[in-house]
């Protein structure tokens, strides 16, 4: 595909991304034509020209910011048809970055950087299935827009805009004309970056339960602590040794829950940072 191809795609997108907006919990703030403010200030710093609102941004100006800031950046150009937009629609909405994860998770290539490289443009033309390989992409990508903070507001615009992103993605990479149309749903336009991201589930509490000795500040070490503070009086008070009894059964729940609590919790953060495309060795 060629770059007479970005003209299709940026219909499309801007299909989406709508008009002149801000919302009060977008985190790209003040956004025409899904341009937000500080990307505008960058692009009419670069050209040496003052800031303005970016609601006084001219459709030339949109469209060089389109394509410097998010075509080029995932070489849209050498990108076969149907993948093209998909990924260009992800780099919008997530940043270019993001975008080139998913694509560079869905082929399955060794190194993921987030950088369109000769090896994932190598791995794209080996692929037999550009119609599944957008599939792929698309629901990486709905995986991540989950895993946000902000999905809970945004997600059923997101959720609509990747299913019709996906239809025509498989449309054009079929070699049929997409015969749609587009719906934008609110919250669609919505910027989606991974600094939204739900934090990693945390072990601090299965720490805090499991934690052995009064030195480590665990529940179950400071129990234990006083077990054996009181077990030299065992057998000179049916009230002690029922406390020592409860004692011994109270710091064995508090290990063993905080134990398996530990364990979801770094199941959870692994399966997190995997969605999020986290660098590997992530723990919670």
């Amino acid at each position: 595909m060629t770059a007479k191809n970005f003209p299709a795609c940026m219909t499309h997108v801007l299909k989406f991304e709508g008009g002149k907006v801000d919302h009060p919990r977008d985190p790209g703030g003040r956004t025409n034509q899904g341009v937000i403010q500080r990307v505008y200030d960058g692009y009419r710093e670069r050209i040496g020209q003052h800031q303005q609102d970016v609601y006084l941004m001219t459709n030339t100006e949109r469209d060089a910011i389109y394509r410097e800031g998010y075509w080029n950046q995932v070489r849209g150009n050498e990108l076969p048809a149907g993948i093209d937009i998909v990924v260009f629609d992800g780099a919008v909405n997530s940043g270019p970055h993001q975008s080139i994860k998913w694509l560079q998770r869905a082929l399955g290539v060794t190194r993921i950087d987030g950088v369109v490289g000769p090896a994932t443009l190598a791995a794209i033309d080996a692929h037999q299935n550009h119609d599944q390989l957008v599939a792929e992409i698309c629901e990486r990508r709905l995986a991540f827009l989950r895993a946000l903070k902000t999905w809970a507001t945004f997600g059923k615009g997101w959720a609509s805009r990747v299913k019709q992103v996906r239809a025509i993605g498989q449309a054009w990479a079929s070699g049929a004309a997409y015969t749609g149309g587009i719906v934008s749903l609110m919250g669609a336009n919505e910027k989606a970056p991974i600094e939204d991201a739900s934090p990693l589930a945390a072990k601090a509490p299965a720490d805090a339960a499991t934690g052995a000795g009064v030195a480590s500040g665990g529940l179950a070490g400071t129990l234990q602590s006083t077990k054996e503070t009181i077990e030299p009086y065992a057998g000179t008070s049916r009230f002690l040794d029922y406390l020592i009894v409860g004692l011994t059964l109270a710091c064995a729940a508090l290990v063993i829950g905080g134990l398996a609590y530990r364990w979801w919790a770094n199941r959870k953060a692994h399966a997190q940072a995997d969605v999020l495309d986290l660098p590997s060795g992530v723990t919670a």
